[in-house]
């Protein structure tokens, strides 16, 4: 077992010298940002489209939410089975406590952000039914009436979450370019 503690980290090349994530924790990282990318946007601008095409927004919308929801889980499940590699061993204690917190509320929100959007939904009176189904086709059952006090405290919590996304993303990818270009410690490329 004394061996063990010097064998190169998992994945470890001229590439990655820090070690890297594996085919399926990387297809997951960038399966979620293609998501992400379709969902923040459409969230933040959809309240301003004012015509018949308002339907299809919240259709694209809500199935790229659901699915990061699903693609989350999933990736926490996946990162449970195949733990990512450690970071590096001279990172200080204080970037390795940042990373985490970063992490993890991320994961959280991806995971609560779908979860609030649905409900909202369901609490204005749409459930992802007809126009607005799940991938166009999947029609989930409504689970409550119409409630609009909850359905402007549910929106209310899905908004910050939303711009709460949007900052740990940029802390997300700042630390990410702050050890590829300032500390070059092979963070980054972990992932790629």
């Amino acid at each position: 077992m004394a061996g063990m503690a010097n064998l190169p980290p998992k994945g470890t090349d001229a590439a990655h010298p820090a070690g890297q994530y594996g085919t399926i924790a990387k297809l997951f990282h960038w399966v979620t940002l293609g998501l992400m990318l379709v969902a923040l946007p459409l969230g933040f601008v959809i309240q301003h489209v004012k015509d018949d095409s308002k339907m299809a927004f919240y259709a694209l919308h809500e199935s790229a939410g659901l699915t990061i929801l699903f693609v989350a889980l999933a990736r926490l499940a996946w990162r449970w089975l195949s733990p990512p590699p450690s970071l590096p061993n001279d990172m200080p204690k204080l970037f390795r406590t940042a990373s985490a917190a970063v992490h993890h509320a991320l994961y959280a929100l991806l995971i609560i952000q779908p979860l609030l959007g649905f409900m909202a939904t369901n609490a204005w009176g749409f459930p992802m039914q007809g126009a607005t189904a799940y991938l166009g086709f999947i029609e989930f059952p409504k689970f409550m009436e119409a409630w609009e006090w909850l359905a402007r405290i549910l929106k209310l919590l899905h908004t910050i979450g939303g711009w709460s996304l949007v900052v740990l993303i940029a802390l997300h990818v700042g630390g990410a370019l702050f050890h590829h270009a300032i500390r070059r410690d092979g963070t980054l490329m972990r992932m790629i």
